[in-house]
This record gives C-alpha cells, structure tokens and sequence, in this order.
C-alpha cells in the first residue's frame, strides 16, 4: 500500500489514538469499548496509509517535485 498520510495528519492520529486508549480504564462498559477504536488510530499512523482516505480519494501526503 502506498503512503496516504502526512506528517501533520500522522502525528494527530497518534496523540488522539493514545488519549482514546488512554480513556479506557475511565468509561463505564458500553463506552469503553469505543475507546479501544484508538488502536485502529495509531495502526494508521504508524503504516501511514488510511484505508478510509484511500476509498475516498484523499492524499494528505505532500507529493514529491
């Protein structure tokens, strides 16, 4: 898969998918588990490739000159 996302949009989903894991222990039962939606955060930030942005046609990755 071809990189999709750029540094800015990387580091975003990163601090937002651990401050949702980090809520976990927080939530009562029902919301908890909507809290565990930032691993799928973070997995897309480390491979740098969002599946979603792919099917919609977005590229936040800056194209090479």
């Amino acid at each position: 898969m071809t990189p999709n996302l750029g540094t800015i949009d990387r580091v975003i989903r990163l601090i937002l998918g651990i401050m949702l894991l980090g809520l976990y222990g927080a939530l009562a039962a029902p919301w908890r588990y909507l809290s565990l939606l930032g691993i799928l955060l973070i997995a897309t930030a480390i491979m740098s490739t969002c599946p979603l942005y792919r099917m919609l046609g977005i590229n936040s990755r800056p194209s090479d000159l």
